[in-house]
């Protein structure tokens, strides 16, 4: 139980202490956005280091190269646990915006942070509304912010079972002309949802994909796109099994 211990009070402490940080980039937006995405990166990069610290969380990551350094790109991913999102942002090269469930927008001081580094919160039970936070999307790329999704759309709770992808989640990389970087995620559930409340030390597995371009692909390809990226991802993740 320690970790758990240790993780909830430094989250809250970080969130309390970090106040007088939200107001600094508050006034640093105001003069530069571009400063202030950085700088927030660099702030919440160095508390998501600290969790994984204190958690015992030990990463292998395969495949970074193939993440482009110089553009924004969509990431797609499998979801198991809460700290894929914590694993996998300290590993980004530039501001990237998570798109969450609208029910994050209630957590006070997590929220403000989550909008400097420009997340995007879906409610996918109204469809009007789905379709406007995919087309923020859209222009947080356009803008030069990567983004970030998991289009299962909630966490697998049975071991090696994929949901369904959404296929709206692929119209950020079709109408923005993005690449597209499938990544899958080995063993997180391990950390912290498959033994409730402790978090156990753990080794996961993260690779990156090759790029995908839509804007290469005929209409028949597009049409799959999800099924694509889906068995990109499987493959990727059975074939990790062996290393956690």
């Amino acid at each position: 139980m320690i970790r758990i211990i240790l993780v909830s009070l430094f989250v809250i402490l970080f969130l309390i202490c970090s106040i007088p940080l939200l107001i600094v980039e508050h006034f640093i937006g105001k003069w530069n956005m571009d400063v202030k995405s950085r700088s927030s990166l660099a702030i919440v990069n160095w508390a998501f280091r600290c969790v994984l610290f204190l958690s015992g969380v030990t990463v292998t990551v395969l495949g970074e190269e193939n993440v482009p350094q110089d553009t924004p790109v969509l990431y797609i991913g499998n979801h198991r646990s809460y700290f894929d999102i914590v694993m996998t942002y300290v590993r980004v090269p530039r501001p990237t915006g998570y798109i969450a469930k609208s029910g994050m927008l209630k957590v006070p001081l997590l929220s403000h942070w989550m909008k400097n580094l420009h997340c995007l919160f879906l409610d996918r039970t109204d469809i009007k509304q789905g379709m406007k936070t995919i087309l923020e999307a859209v222009e947080k790329v356009k803008s030069g912010i990567s983004v970030c999704i998991f289009p299962e759309g909630s966490r697998s709770t049975e071991p090696d079972v994929f949901l369904p992808f959404h296929g709206g989640s692929f119209k950020i990389a079709e109408k923005s002309g993005c690449p597209i970087i499938p990544m899958s995620i080995n063993n997180a559930s391990q950390i912290w949802e498959d033994h409730l409340p402790r978090i156990k030390k753990t080794h996961v597995v993260i690779e990156y994909g090759k790029p995908i371009y839509m804007a290469e692909m005929d209409k028949t390809e597009k049409r799959r796109i999800s099924i694509t990226v889906q068995e990109t991802i499987k493959e990727m993740y059975f074939k990790n099994k062996e290393l956690v």
